[in-house]
């Protein structure tokens, strides 16, 4: 009976390393690629906006497309921080108690108000748009304003699949989300 039990205990283990292992390495491997051409793809599309100034429409629409081809399915959260200086009075209703001094403020405006501004609801007829409105469509900053993108993974890998039938956790690589942006350096429109 030991014999047959060692016997089984080797075909499983034999298993193991021959199939599992190897694939698990290969589904890490492959996650890791996925995550990095996201991250290439991302660092693009916000250098790209915050050396030009603005957003366009066919900007985006070309970021969705090239972050979907990822294989992820990804929620895009865009940030625009618009710089204000507000001056700074003793009394704001007396203009002679300036204080020679200035304060930085941001507005900050979101996916939402970007997109409202790239793709207004008023389209003719249909709902459709023409590549010639596309490409005129512009969301526009200035220097010194903060922009940020940030893409948030939403779909389930295989090696999430495989690492929690191995071994029972539910937990990925760490990069659910991934967060790029700086200072806009130019106005290029």
């Amino acid at each position: 009976m030991t014999n047959a039990l060692s016997k089984i205990t080797a075909a499983l283990l034999a298993v193991l390393l021959l199939y599992l292992v190897p694939a698990t390495q290969a589904t890490e491997r492959e996650e890791d690629i996925r995550i990095l051409s996201a991250y290439n793809t991302l660092v693009q599309f916000t250098d790209a906006v915050r050396n030009k100034g603005y957003l366009s429409a066919q900007m985006y629409e070309d970021f969705v497309v090239e972050i979907g081809a990822t294989g992820y399915v990804y929620n895009i959260d865009l940030e625009h921080r618009h710089k204000k200086y507000h001056p700074e009075y003793l009394d704001p209703a007396n203009a002679a108690s300036f204080q020679d001094d200035f304060s930085v403020q941001y507005d900050a405006y979101y996916t939402a108000d970007l997109l409202k501004g790239l793709f207004p609801d008023s389209h003719p007829n249909d709902g459709s748009v023409g590549a010639t409105e596309t490409t005129t469509r512009k969301y526009k900053m200035e220097m010194g304003d903060y922009f940020t993108v940030t893409i948030v993974k939403r779909s389930v890998t295989s090696y999430e699949v495989l690492n929690r039938f191995l071994h029972g956790l539910v937990s990925s690589k760490g990069t659910d989300s991934l967060t790029y942006g700086g200072m806009v350096l130019n106005e290029d429109y």
